[in-house]
Order: structure tokens, then C-alpha cells, then sequence
């Protein structure tokens, strides 16, 4: 592994490891060095067996911590964290776990946007990975109800077809949420900025499954912590929002004209949406900071900043 000069969970300075903080958000303080005990490939050159893989796009397996050290899960039910390695993807693949890295530690850190706790890890050649501490495992191991958006608008490939979870528009997101949360004005507030936020930096794979609901009270349903959060700009080609009507049918105008809509449209005040895009765009500093600690080239770094500063000027005009 590389020698590090910033933790790798929260980006903070002057850390060979992960920082006090982050042992704490990620392993409950147990002290987990973020050097994986096993490879991508065995010895004999075979790859970690299929069966430990979860279902998914991308390529992903559970862990577990036995002691103090991360070990591939073999237990059904019984993964407490989700590693994401290097995936085929056709530009800078190389770079995509610190990518969602830093993306992810953006929203929260930033713009107090709940999010899944993530860092990264590595493997012995250094390669990174990225790991994900899973929100739907209570304390006590007990798992609390999830259910994605695209299941509960009751969209499969069967009666959408294969790009159902790219379907409709982000308004039909708010309709659930009227339907199912506790407090769906609340709820209503996470969603707008977590919508706006995949915009900002350029996010164009935020489809319905990733939005979830979680109960973590039985019957008391609230927006879960964002998962899947990247600029997927680095990597690929893709339009401005991931959903085919985007923030609502028909929508036109200025950019900003059309999130003012879907506020008014979804019950937000204007001054609620004023203010939330007051807070998502004068932010600056603290996202130019984040980005020059995080692992990404100084080539995608200096991209990074360019996708995003031209989604803050795009939408003031």
C-alpha cells in the first residue's frame, strides 16, 4: 500500500491511516487499517469466488469484521460493509473509487447531505477499492426495511422493460414520499437537495434505485442516507439527469426556472427552494479543498472542479 498523507475515510490532513474519527463512523472504533488481508486474485489466478458477490450493476462483495481486520462475508445475512472494486468502465477507471469517495464526503461533510459512511481500501499491490458501512444493519445485527424507489413506483423489467429504473421523472420520487414517510415535508427538503446535489456534480446515473426509503422505527419511514453518489462525468458520456423526463414532464426553461417548478410542484416554498440552492452553490472552498486531498490525478482533479463549476454557473443563468 502507498504511503498516505490524509485519512482515507475523511480526507483530514497529517494521517498515515484512518484517522480516530473515522475508525469510529466506519468499525465502531475498532482499530482497521485500511490494507486489505486479501486480493482480487488468488494465487492460482482465480478471482474472489462468485458466490460472495451481491446482486448489482457493478461488481460488489460483502465484508465482515472478524477482530479488527475486514474479511470477505461467507455468512449469508451477515456483512456488515460493502467493498466496490475497480469495474470496467470506458474512461478513468482506475480512479472511480475515488471518485464516489470524494463525492460521497462532499455531501456529507459539505452540505450536511446523509450519506452512507465510505473510505477507501486497498488492496496489497495498492490498488484502491471503495468501502461502504451498510445503513440497514441496526447495532445489534438486526436489518431495518429498505425499499428503492423503483420497487415501491412498482417499476421491474417485466412491466418497464430493461431501463425501467431510468423511468419517469424526479417529481414521481415525491409522490412515494407523500405516500410512505412519517414526515414527508422533512423528507421532502433531503430529496430536493440530494437531486440538486447529483446535478451539481454531474451525477447522471441517479436513477430510481438509488433512492431509498428506510425504516428504522417499524412503520416510520424516512429518506434513506445517499449511496452511489459520483461524478459519472469522469467516466462516460451522459445526459444532465439520469431519469428520461428529468425533474418533471415536459420541463422546460432555465435550469433554475424548472427546479423552482418542481419545488412548487412537490409542495417546497420558494423560499425553501431559494434557500436550498443558496446552500448547494456557496459552497466553494470547501469543495476545492476536499477535492485537492482527495485520491483522484490532478488531471481529473482539476476536471472535477470544472464539471461542477460549470453546473453552479449553468444554473445562475
Amino acid at each position: 500500500m502507498k504511503t498516505l498523507n490524509v485519512c482515507p475515510c475523511t480526507l483530514s490532513e497529517g494521517y498515515h491511516s484512518y484517522s480516530p474519527e473515522a475508525l469510529q463512523r466506519l468499525f465502531g472504533g475498532e482499530k482497521v487499517s485500511p490494507q486489505l488481508s486479501f486480493s482480487l486474485k488468488t494465487p492460482k489466478g482465480k478471482g474472489i469466488p462468485a458466490s460472495l458477490s451481491i446482486s448489482g450493476y457493478q461488481e460488489k462483495y460483502g465484508l465482515r469484521l472478524q477482530g479488527n481486520t475486514l474479511v470477505l462475508n461467507e455468512q449469508e445475512g451477515r456483512s456488515t460493509h460493502i467493498l466496490k472494486p475497480i469495474s470496467e468502465m470506458p474512461k478513468n477507471e482506475a480512479f472511480a473509487p475515488a471518485n464516489e469517495h470524494l463525492t460521497m464526503q462532499i455531501a456529507q461533510q459539505v452540505f450536511g447531505i446523509e450519506t452512507a459512511e465510505s473510505a477507501l481500501v486497498f488492496f496489497a499491490d495498492g490498488t484502491p477499492a471503495y468501502l461502504t458501512k451498510r445503513f440497514d444493519v441496526a447495532p445489534n445485527g438486526q436489518r431495518y426495511a429498505v425499499e428503492d424507489f423503483a420497487s415501491l413506483l412498482g417499476k421491474t423489467p417485466q412491466t418497464h422493460g430493461t431501463d425501467y429504473k431510468y423511468t419517469g421523472a424526479y417529481s414521481d420520487l415525491f409522490a412515494v414520499l407523500k405516500q410512505y414517510a412519517t414526515d414527508w415535508q422533512t423528507e421532502s427538503q433531503k430529496l430536493f437537495a440530494l437531486i440538486l446535489f447529483n446535478y451539481l456534480f454531474s451525477n447522471g446515473d441517479a436513477h430510481l434505485k438509488n433512492f431509498s426509503l428506510i425504516a428504522r422505527q417499524q412503520g416510520q419511514f424516512t429518506l434513506s442516507p445517499a449511496y452511489d453518489l459520483l461524478n459519472t462525468a469522469l467516466h462516460i458520456e451522459d445526459p444532465p439527469f439520469a431519469l428520461k423526463d428529468g425533474l418533471y414532464p415536459a420541463a422546460q426553461g432555465k435550469l433554475i426556472q424548472q427546479f423552482y417548478q418542481l419545488g412548487e410542484k412537490v409542495g417546497l416554498a420558494a423560499t425553501t427552494v431559494s434557500a436550498l440552492i443558496s446552500k448547494l452553490t456557496s459552497q466553494s472552498e470547501q469543495v476545492l479543498s476536499l477535492v485537492a486531498r482527495s485520491f483522484l490525478s490532478e488531471r481529473l482533479k482539476r476536471s472535477y472542479i470544472q464539471y461542477y463549476q460549470r453546473r453552479v454557473k449553468k444554473l445562475a443563468n
